[in-house]
């Protein structure tokens, strides 16, 4: 009997220290949990029961120098699903897929997430807006959003630059300062119980989002509106490949204007090739500067006395470095000349040999100092350095070349930003494009004030660099820049373009023209920069010059610059060029593809223009063989072909000599006449002979024989 008392007491004993040990274990749970743990999963109950819904905040505007307004942001609706919401998702997705434009299953996929927040579309029109709102559809939901928007289409799009779907900034400005002008998003906060449904009179949180700064630019609205203009009528006149004009104040380095072509609307700008909106020509295309370049290579050697305006220069036609003849654009030279005349002239071989006499050592280092081969710092992505040999490469046949501006490329913004330095009597300024950034109350955060990069030249350098440049534009070849009323001062540029693989690529060249007004206190400094342009005629002095005088007349009178009174005319019309006018031969064209007829007429140094609509050519005025001075316009009549020909009607045999049997054979069918082929390779004899009159429908017999071996490739 004692025995099993002892045994009951130890069982209720151990039952006991059981109990305790489990209940010791609770305890130390409900501690970690209640004092180590506690905070954080007080936090995680309340995201599981709040709903965060974004509040996107308004995109600072873009402004001009004047206030001008030229971007801003409008309301637009964003339409999001809560997908736990939702209780029919086949039926919601079937009612808004028609009004969305989009793919019902896609919808579906949306709506049926697993999460507590989706979008289904961003920033829809209102029309659409007020479509699903008529709904009233339950877990779906509209968040205020702001849409960007360009006031005018195409002003200045590759500086202002454009945001993406999220309000980020892709390009320009809207890119380089995304961080100052994007703001701070908000937030509304929604209280939820465990079933997902709206807790009346619950927890609800405003936080209202951060308005964005504004963007003060140096542009002015009404100068890049005369911008814009001139580069639609380049466009018009010569359809060239690619055209920039910048506009700079060269006090301060601020940049007024700034337009390229091709362009866009920043409102639509997937809608266009994206080689038209990814880089800003003015500041990453690298070309050959020609003649513009002259002018770095006048003041630093007029810093460095390596010559002086009287100095006596001979141009027999040529410079020879080496085994090298670098020619003069004037056949048989100027003769003997002042450098004043050289820089009127635009001389190449006076130049050549001013860049030799100032030496490799000290030319570098001007091209240095003027900023080349290095960025500008103007704060927009994709800025180009440009293209410099190393010095210790550099042989004397690069320092000739550099010093009539080849063999050096430049960037536009490069370019003008130098000879805004020898325009404002030396100081090289950084280029500018922000003035200030305001908050949205018009209070001024960060001003940016001009800043000077380092002295260039003297003063008094400057101001005779100024008048042989002056020189240039009264006497010389940048008479068409002339501006009545207004001192200027410039120089042309003609270069050739540098094809893909080496050397130059025929008949394709740069036109462009640099100067400033009024000499004696600018005002404005110019760049033109026409690429590749079309139609025969392409030297700076009458592509780009013109421009320069139009828009600088309009810019000039516009800030309130006086005229200037009693100003001396040019000796000639100044809307007349400089380049020496030669007897040439009008070339045969008729009958040959309008693309074959522009490269015979330019070889020939021919301007064209065209008359009706077709690739072929079926007359000329003036007709082949007759002599006429270089430049003269040939009128090319395309009208005609197939489409258009008469029973009965007569054509002119082309001359198919070296063309292949499909190419002979496209060129006679246009022409409305039959080939007869005999043997194989390249076109070798023809009957009836090249020019003969033949009605069409007539057969033409060919033979074809194999090139020789000396016409392989």
């Amino acid at each position: 009997m004692k025995t099993t008392n002892i045994l009951i007491r130890r069982r209720i004993t151990c039952l006991f220290l059981l109990a305790a040990f489990f209940l010791s274990l609770i305890i130390v749970r409900l501690a970690w949990i209640q004092f180590v743990r506690g905070d954080e999963l007080r936090e995680r109950g309340i995201v599981n029961r709040m709903r965060d819904v974004p509040v996107e905040a308004k995109r600072g505007s873009i402004m001009d120098r004047n206030g001008n307004e030229l971007v801003t942001s409008i309301s637009a609706d964003s339409v999001y699903a809560i997908p736990n919401h939702i209780e029919n998702p086949d039926e919601v997705a079937a009612q808004l897929a028609p009004i969305l434009l989009m793919d019902q299953e896609k919808i579906k996929q949306i709506i049926t997430k697993k999460s507590r927040f989706e979008w289904l579309k961003r920033k829809v029109d209102f029309e659409t807006s007020e479509k699903i709102k008529a709904l009233k559809i339950k877990g779906i939901g509209f968040a205020e959003e702001s849409k960007r928007y360009y006031k005018q289409e195409t002003l200045a799009p590759h500086i202002l630059g454009f945001t993406g779907t999220d309000n980020q900034g892709l390009m320009g400005m809207e890119a380089a300062y995304n961080k100052e002008l994007k703001g701070i998003q908000g937030r509304i906060v929604i209280e939820h119980d465990a079933a997902g449904r709206e807790i009346p009179q619950a927890l609800h949180q405003y936080i209202p989002p951060t308005q964005g700064n504004n963007l003060v630019l140096t542009l002015d609205q009404t100068i890049q509106h005369f911008v814009e203009r001139e580069l639609d009528k380049i466009v018009a006149t010569y359809n060239p490949k690619m055209a920039v004009i910048i506009v700079m104040d060269p006090q301060t380095g601020e940049v007024l204007a700034m337009g390229n072509r091709p362009t866009f609307s920043p409102n639509k700008w997937r809608e266009v090739p994206q080689s038209v909106w990814d880089r800003n020509p003015a500041v990453w295309y690298n070309y050959e500067p020609g003649s513009t370049f002259k002018i770095i290579t006048a003041a630093a050697a007029l810093e460095e006395n390596a010559v002086k305006p009287s100095d006596p220069f001979f141009d027999p036609g040529y410079y020879q470095i080496a085994d090298r003849k670098i020619r003069c654009w004037k056949d048989g030279g100027h003769g003997s000349q002042s450098f004043e005349e050289v820089v009127q002239n635009s001389c190449n071989p006076g130049f050549i040999q001013t860049g030799l006499d100032l030496g490799k050592e000290k030319f570098y280092k001007y091209i240095r100092a003027f900023g080349f081969g290095q960025t500008t710092g103007i704060g927009l992505p994709g800025e180009a350095r440009g293209i410099i040999i190393p010095e210790k490469d550099a042989t004397n046949l690069n320092i000739g070349t550099m010093s009539i501006g080849q063999s050096i490329a430049v960037t536009p913004i490069q370019l003008i930003t130098a000879v805004s330095a020898v325009a404002n009597g030396g100081d090289l300024m950084k280029p500018q494009l922000v003035k200030r950034i305001e908050d949205a109350k018009g209070n001024v955060i960060k001003e940016f004030k001009p800043e000077k990069v380092r002295k260039v030249i003297s003063s008094e350098t400057a101001a005779l660099t100024n008048q042989l440049l002056e020189n240039v534009v009264f006497k010389g070849t940048g008479r068409n820049a002339f501006v009545d009323g207004y001192r200027v001062a410039g120089k042309t540029g003609t270069a050739q373009v540098v094809a893909e693989r080496g050397g130059y690529a025929s008949g394709k060249y740069v036109a462009s023209f640099a100067g400033y007004a009024p000499v004696n206190d600018p005002k404005i400094s110019v760049l033109i920069m026409i690429a590749e342009p079309q139609g025969g005629i392409y030297y700076g002095g009458q592509v780009a010059a013109p421009v320069f005088s139009s828009l600088a007349l309009d810019v000039l009178r516009y800030l309130g610059v006086p005229e200037q009174k009693n100003l001396p005319k040019p000796k000639v019309n100044p809307w007349e060029v400089e380049e020496e006018k030669i007897e040439v031969t009008v070339p045969n064209v008729v009958n040959l593809p309008l693309e074959d007829a522009q490269k015979l007429l330019r070889e020939a140094g021919l301007a064209f223009e065209t008359r009706g609509q077709g690739k072929m050519v079926y007359g000329q005025i003036p007709e082949s063989g007759a002599l006429v001075l270089s430049g003269t316009t040939v009128i090319l009549d395309l009208n005609g072909g197939t489409g258009q020909s008469k029973q009965g009607e007569q054509v002119s045999v082309p001359d198919l000599k070296g063309k292949t049997i499909r190419e002979a054979g496209n060129l006679l069918e246009s022409l409305g006449l039959k080939l007869e082929p005999s043997g194989s390779g390249l076109a070798h004899t023809q009957s009836p002979a090249a020019g003969t009159k033949l009605t069409r429908g007539s057969t033409v017999k060919v033979e074809f024989k194999p090139p020789s071996s000396s016409q392989k490739t």
